[in-house]
């Protein structure tokens, strides 16, 4: 449904999009990731025809952005970052207006509207004017156009920004639910909201690609993936260290903190294949050694990224 092929955008002498491509199928949603700069809401405005293209090709749902610009746009619902809207409006008539330029009149026009007020539970607020309107309910309104016209594909910058944790779980929740049947992009910063929603996760830094996958596969990426984290009670520190860093298998054994008679460490896997967990249980039962919590980290997203990026941005400074 969505589909990017060698984008470029310059701004002048400066290359901010570098040859990035990617697909969107219907029934996926994809964490689209970045540190600030990186060129995130550039690609973002080039997908929806907000800035024209400097090189590449862009089709939505198999239309051209730029030379079949209307049938385009007609298959997907935007909500940009600071998304406008008129604030003289109500939230009533502002839906109605934005359905009337989809096209809807009738009641085609106020079944989509009601619908869309009912799915972004903005009933309490449908008759109060957008300028009166909390940060929260006026990001529920820009949301609600995006969806009035029950669109096949969204693009979606930023869609939780200004909520409380209330509404940023009904949010995804949302969003989750309507990515079983449509394409979805999701632009974001915030790396538990990918966790939450997304099924693919693709990260740019200075304006290039470098990772397209899961958000499993992206946690797999972590030191930490795959060790083992445990807290034993009476036992040195040293007996530990010495008694799980001889199991086939296990690397480094840190010392993570200590309460009271409870040491916690964490066991790096030294090999892929082996899992560690089940051989350290094996270990503390045989010197019946007292553990309050084993656990194997599946790695961290923040880590994750964070190397990610700034190894790219090491390269791109060395060079």
């Amino acid at each position: 449904m969505i589909k990017a092929q060698d984008v470029q955008k310059w701004f002048g002498p400066n290359l901010v999009v570098d040859h990035v491509s990617f697909e969107v199928q219907s029934g996926e949603v994809l964490g689209f990731l970045g540190p600030n700069g990186a060129g995130k809401s550039t690609t973002m405005r080039m997908l929806t025809g907000f800035l024209p293209l400097s090189g590449g090709k862009i089709e939505i749902g198999g239309h051209d952005i730029e030379t079949a610009p209307i049938a385009a746009k007609a298959l997907f619902g935007y909500l940009p970052e600071n998304a406008p809207a008129y604030n003289d409006m109500t939230v009533e008539d502002f839906l109605a207006f934005c359905a009337a330029i989809r096209g809807f009149s009738g009641d085609e026009k106020k079944n989509a509207v009601e619908k869309a007020i009912e799915t972004c539970h903005l009933q309490k607020v449908r008759r109060q004017s957008i300028d009166t309107l909390s940060k929260g309910y006026f990001h529920r309104c820009c949301f609600a156009q995006a969806i009035l016209h029950d669109p096949p594909v969204l693009v979606l910058d930023e869609p939780t920004d200004g909520l409380d944790p209330n509404q940023k779980h009904e949010m995804r929740m949302l969003i989750r639910d309507m990515g079983k049947s449509k394409a979805i992009i999701v632009s974001t910063h915030i790396l538990e909201e990918v966790e939450a929603i997304c099924s693919r996760v693709i990260i740019i830094d200075q304006g290039k690609l470098v990772f397209n996958g899961s958000p499993a596969e992206l946690k797999a990426r972590s030191n930490d993936a795959g060790a083992v984290q445990v807290r034993v009670h009476g036992v040195p520190y040293a007996d530990i260290s010495s008694a799980l860093g001889a199991i086939a298998g296990a690397g480094d054994v840190s010392k993570l903190g200590a309460d009271g008679q409870a040491v916690t460490v964490l066991v790096q896997r030294q090999d892929p294949a082996i899992a560690l967990a089940p051989a350290i249980k094996a270990v503390l039962d045989g010197k019946h050694w007292q553990f309050d919590e084993l656990h194997t980290e599946t790695g961290r997203l923040d880590d994750v990224f964070r190397t990610i990026t700034s190894l790219d941005s090491a390269k791109e400074n060395k060079a």
